[in-house]
């Protein structure tokens, strides 16, 4: 190949991904010499390691002939391989192949996309146009009214709207959806205890906090008397709340609609000083009773609905009782437990187990609606509203049984969408629980760990004066550390709750992350007026760039458009945060090296422009993750 002309290749797309340039460059270097298709040979290309560009694994072809004489046919040059405008060098390690690129190429083609402005491209460095002309609904947050927000709200919350703004990096349009637990029994519990506990005074001073103590004694209340083998008073009073909910008494829904409104604008302050958005505020109570009522009728068509006893229902709640008492189950379990646990009349459910996922209850004995089948409801309205392609659950892996049922349920109806839901499960934050009251609150959190961080700053006397707002930027650093500490696991994993490794400045922290940046930004004004980058990236000498380390920071930044598409696949922010790690990691060890100040003014501007470089990719990347860069600390 010895122009710079590429062939196109389906799944390639060098003007967003700018390492795909070489990726098809080697593809057809394969094709020729091993008579594969070009897509074939493309799709056998990864990235190399320990310092190699990009390697094929030869076996991965089926191909007849044996593995040496593979190898040797793409690497010799009397057959395929000369050196061309992308590729430098060709190295056979049996039973791979791997590629070194044209260093000059290869800085070209990614400095100058990280600045090329996105109205020339259409989407900034990092993103793509894959989902173009599609919707995806995610689901996620999600707590229930009068609950403060608490640790256990997190992963789920930083989770969905890292999810949210991988789909829009990819060119998804993207409702971003906070489905409310505003409805059921809970709140007919709250009711009931609200009148034997509530104060109006300690509802004005702290209206979250009030309910949340009203709703753990009332639900002591209940326990009590369930153990006790006493007459369930709190749980018959709750249930006769709730039915007057559904029947619309405008005294009791005015009762729900002022516990709504508080937490919701509570909720909202959270989210802000989160730097997370929603654009649909749903809940429970908005699916529509003709929507109700049509999925019923329609579950009786297809002869799906059956009777559940109350001896079935109460084998349920003696299983589901000690998980409920520690906090583990969500509204949609604790329903469903509860659905019939007396004998008070038959239930109506879907019988599920052969296929080993239970007999969820759809409807209560007294008509009114349980979590499951408002869910079925909310799904066939929300198909209705936005005609999405994909619809993903942000829902933790409690709730595995009760999603897996509802989706089969969905299937067994034959919705068109049925194949378009998927649950995004992970591991709970240990040691929380609602029901004993043994809850780490958000807001204590955030404000624990802003304090740490301010202390920090406050010990740099000079560089703390030059810091226009410290309290947001201590609040932004201490932020950070919650949420990397939340993503740096994979998802499915589970971790303890602790505060102090939150907040710490040691090792692969939030802090550290935003200390790169910060450095990062430091560097264009530590040099200036002396060295200023040109606006035209291509009037760099890039050629003074011949260090190493340079090569290496170059290679990882070109990486980033690839981590970002592959994060989407995996669901996985831990992806974005290692890339993170990296990169900082590798500027890290740069300063020694690669330094600026005092240089001569061409290789001074180019080393600028590869820090800047640097700062936008990574000030992407922590935005990704919901970050807020920071310029200063």
């Amino acid at each position: 190949m010895s122009s710079s002309v590429l062939p196109l290749i389906e799944g390639a797309d060098p003007a967003n991904f700018p390492l795909d340039s070489f990726k098809v460059a080697i593809a057809v270097l394969l094709s020729k010499a091993l008579d594969l298709s070009l897509d074939t040979a493309f799709s056998g290309v990864d990235f190399g390691r320990k310092g190699v560009d990009f390697t094929v694994a030869v076996p991965r072809f089926r191909l007849k002939s044996k593995i040496p004489e593979l190898i040797e046919k793409v690497t010799s040059t009397v057959y395929s391989f000369t050196p061309n405008h992308y590729l430098e060098q060709c190295v056979g390690e049996s039973p791979f192949v791997h590629f070194y690129v044209r260093t000059t190429t290869l800085f070209k083609l990614v400095l100058e996309r990280i600045h090329q402005s996105p109205a020339s491209n259409g989407v900034p460095f990092g993103s793509n146009w894959q989902g173009a002309g599609k919707k995806v609904v995610i689901e996620f947050s999600s707590p229930n009214i009068a609950k403060p927000f608490h640790a256990g709200h997190l992963r789920s919350t930083i989770i969905g709207t890292v999810l949210s703004n991988l789909f829009e990096a990819n060119g998804w349009d993207v409702i971003r959806m906070n489905y409310l637990g505003d409805w059921g029994k809970q709140f007919g519990l709250l009711a009931v205890g609200f009148k034997r506990y509530g104060s109006e005074e300690s509802l004005a001073n702290n209206a979250i906090m009030h309910l949340f103590d009203v709703y753990v004694k009332v639900n002591r209340d209940a326990a009590l008397e369930k153990e006790r083998g006493e007459p369930e008073i709190t749980d018959q009073k709750a249930r006769e709340v709730f039915r007057k909910m559904e029947s619309g008494d405008e005294s009791t829904l005015s009762l729900w609609r002022r516990f709504r409104e508080l937490s919701i604008h509570k909720y909202a302050e959270v989210y802000n000083r989160l730097n997370v958005r929603f654009d649909v505020y749903a809940g429970e109570s908005l699916v529509r009773s003709d929507h109700i009522k049509a999925a019923m009728a329609a579950l009786e068509a297809n002869n799906l609905l059956t009777d559940k006893t109350s001896k079935e229902s109460n084998n349920n709640w003696k299983e589901k009782k000690v998980a409920m008492s520690l906090g583990t189950l969500r509204t949609a379990e604790e329903e469903d437990a509860e659905a019939n646990p007396s004998g008070r009349g038959v239930a109506k459910a879907v019988d599920l187990n052969q296929w080993k996922l239970g007999k969820p209850v759809v409807q209560k004995p007294d008509g009114t609606t349980i979590y499951i089948m408002r869910d079925i409801a909310g799904v066939f309205q929300r198909y209705e509203q936005y005609k999405f392609d994909k619809h993903i659950y942000v829902v933790g892996d409690q709730q595995e049984l009760h999603v897996a049922q509802f989706f089969k349920i969905v299937s067994l109806l034959n919705a068109p969408f049925a194949d378009r839901l998927e649950h995004v499960s992970f591991g709970r934050v240990n040691g929380m629980s609602t029901r004993k009251g043994d809850v780490k609150f958000l807001d204590e959190i955030l404000d624990t760990a802003k304090e740490a961080m301010l202390a920090q700053m406050q010990q740099k006397e000079e560089k703390f004066k030059d810091i226009e707002d410290p309290d947001y930027t201590a609040d932004q650093i201490g932020m950070t550390c919650v949420k990397v500490q939340d993503m740096q696991a994979k998802r499915v994993h589970s971790y303890n709750f602790d505060p102090q490794r939150m907040t710490s400045f040691e090792g692969d922290t939030g802090a550290y992350l935003q200390y790169a940046h910060v450095r990062l930004c430091s560097i264009e004004r530590k040099v200036a007026p002396t060295v200023v980058v040109p606006s035209d990236p291509s009037q760099i000498n890039f050629d003074l760039l011949a260090e190493p380390k340079a090569r290496e920071i170059v290679f990882i930044l070109g990486t980033y458009p690839d981590v970002v598409r592959t994060a989407l696949k995996t669901y996985e922010p831990s992806n974005i945060v290692s890339f993170c790690f990296r990169l900082s990691h590798i500027i890290s060890s740069a300063w020694e090296t690669l330094i600026v100040m005092g240089q001569e003014h061409e290789l001074a501007q180019a080393r600028l422009f590869l820090y800047m470089s640097a700062r936008d990719v990574l000030g992407s990347a922590m935005r990704l993750l919901s970050l807020s860069p920071l310029t200063r600390m």
